[in-house]
């Protein structure tokens, strides 16, 4: 690390958004400055600085990188599984930070449940879909992703989703899931999934109150579209 009297242009390249984190605080580096950093260290002939620029250029982006898988990271010439696994795990986190919760968390509206979810899921490429269990109060007592992949009725089975919801004791579930387009419009197949788990949930006593959509910063509520109250057109 460069002493504290060496001047800026003094310091190697290697060691510069280091040296101005210490300075100035991570709150004053650029994306490239701070994905340098967990990066650690460059390549033969390229700085971390240098890479750093390259595997946001390939990502397309810093809410696309957040969305990459290892296999994806590791791929990126210079970066290797190793660096990607330390992309990774401050990515997750920074997921996890961002969801700390009061205990209780009380989900008293969508946008209650979006809150929880909008970090977790926003940058992801490919569609999550994923239930919050709740108690008799509407306080979370856990959730899970029970689906990764595009979703349709035929692939999201009632079976998987109540099993969890009785092994937990929830009193009532709310869906939600990801659109990696980052518009939250709800699909045909969406209204399709939604009334299925709804009809099952009936013949159960476990109540489903809301499905939620998130996109890239905004949600859709189907309860507030209009669900229950036109339930027949699902």
């Amino acid at each position: 690390m460069a002493g504290e009297g060496l001047r800026m242009r003094e310091v190697p390249e290697e060691a510069r958004p280091r040296e101005r984190l210490l300075r100035y605080g991570a709150e004053a580096l650029s994306d490239v400055e701070l994905v340098a950093i967990m990066l650690r260290t460059g390549v033969r002939g390229e700085s971390a600085l240098r890479l750093a620029e390259r595997v946001l250029a390939a990502a397309g982006g810093l809410r696309e990188l957040l969305g990459m898988g290892i296999e994806e990271l590791a791929a990126i010439r210079g970066v290797g599984t190793t660096k990607a696994v330390q992309l990774l795990a401050a990515f997750e986190l920074g997921r996890r930070l961002a969801r700390e919760l009061p205990r209780p968390y009380v989900v008293r509206s969508a946008a209650d449940a979006a809150r929880l979810l909008m970090d977790r899921l926003r940058y992801l490429a490919q569609e999550h879909f994923v239930v919050l269990f709740l108690n008799a109060k509407y306080e979370l007592i856990g959730d899970k992703t029970i689906f990764i992949g595009t979703l349709d009725a035929s692939l999201v089975h009632p079976r998987e989703v109540f099993r969890e919801a009785i092994r937990r004791s929830a009193h009532s579930i709310i869906l939600a899931h990801n659109h990696p387009s980052g518009d939250p419009t709800p699909s045909a197949e969406d209204v399709r999934v939604t009334g299925r788990l709804v009809q099952a949930g009936r013949l159960l006593g476990i109540e489903v109150l809301d499905h939620i959509i998130i996109g890239d910063g905004v949600f859709r509520s189907l309860r507030e579209d209009g669900w229950p109250g036109e339930a027949e057109r699902f």
